[in-house]
């Protein structure tokens, strides 16, 4: 939890189900370079598969979620969102490198704060959810 936020404004269930997520993913991603500089084959193929597994629940059910709750509008930064989701996608086609992880560090990097900085995506939509938080909390955790 952030302690700069007011407690009204204290992260969900939901945003800490999906930050949670992130920070797993970051250490996965942390393991995926070895001391020497050499990729962990092992660590960058369960972050390959935990990226794609978080990329397809954002994009098969929290911002189609969202676009429903605002009457058929996407969020203002789904787009951008999408695009870093191909461009994410797409480097973790080939096989790993030291360049490609570096390259996947930097779009999360800038990718994390628009989804859980302040007015984010991830607060955007537990706004939107309100009362029904709870039931999108649970198809993401199914």
């Amino acid at each position: 939890m952030r302690s700069d936020r007011k407690e009204s404004l204290m992260p969900g269930l939901l945003f800490c189900f999906l930050a949670n997520d992130h920070e797993r993913l970051d250490g996965l991603l942390r393991r995926a370079m070895t001391e020497a500089g050499a990729v962990d084959r092992a660590a960058s193929a369960e972050f390959r598969a935990g990226l794609l597994t978080h990329i397809s629940l954002e994009e098969k059910i929290l911002l189609p979620a969202a676009q429903r709750w605002q009457g058929g509008d996407p969020l203002p930064m789904a787009a951008k969102l999408r695009l870093d989701h191909g461009a994410l996608a797409a480097l973790l086609v080939p096989t790993p490198t030291p360049a490609i992880i570096a390259a996947i560090r930097t779009v999360l990097v800038a990718h994390n704060a628009l989804e859980e900085g302040p007015g984010g995506v991830y607060e955007r939509c537990e706004q939107l959810a309100g009362a029904g938080a709870d039931a999108l909390l649970a198809q993401l955790q199914a």
